[in-house]
């Protein structure tokens, strides 16, 4: 797989299978943006530019369509274009779906369908 000089965007790259998205598309070529919630995207984005690949993080909401927007300007000002788009992002509520509150309810939904 070659993605030299593409630019890919992972959402909820700062652990788990994003992260591990994340690094793969670095390490075949891609500039990568790492979105996160927090500190845990700079740090991933860190390990990419370490290991010889391109990464800029951007922690931002999925849920927050100003932060994505402005995540998605910032990506085509720094490298032109967006090639890539691994919506990851993701939220887990440890209750069945009768025992969730409202809000946590419109949380997961807001993560899950309107952050993709």
């Amino acid at each position: 797989m070659k993605l030299q000089g593409r630019v890919a965007i992972v959402t909820g790259a700062g652990g788990g299978l994003g992260r591990t998205h994340a690094h793969l598309l670095a390490r075949h070529g891609a500039k990568v943006v790492v979105n996160d919630l927090g500190p845990a995207a700079l740090k991933v984005a860190e390990e990419i530019v370490a290991a010889g690949g391109e990464a800029v993080a951007f922690q931002a909401s999925v849920t927050d369509e100003a932060q994505i927007q402005a995540m998605v300007a910032e990506t085509v000002e720094r490298w032109g274009r967006i090639d890539i788009l691994i919506n990851n992002a993701g939220i887990l509520r440890d209750k069945s779906f009768a025992k969730m509150t409202v809000e946590d309810f419109r949380l997961v939904v807001e993560v899950h369908l309107m952050g993709s």
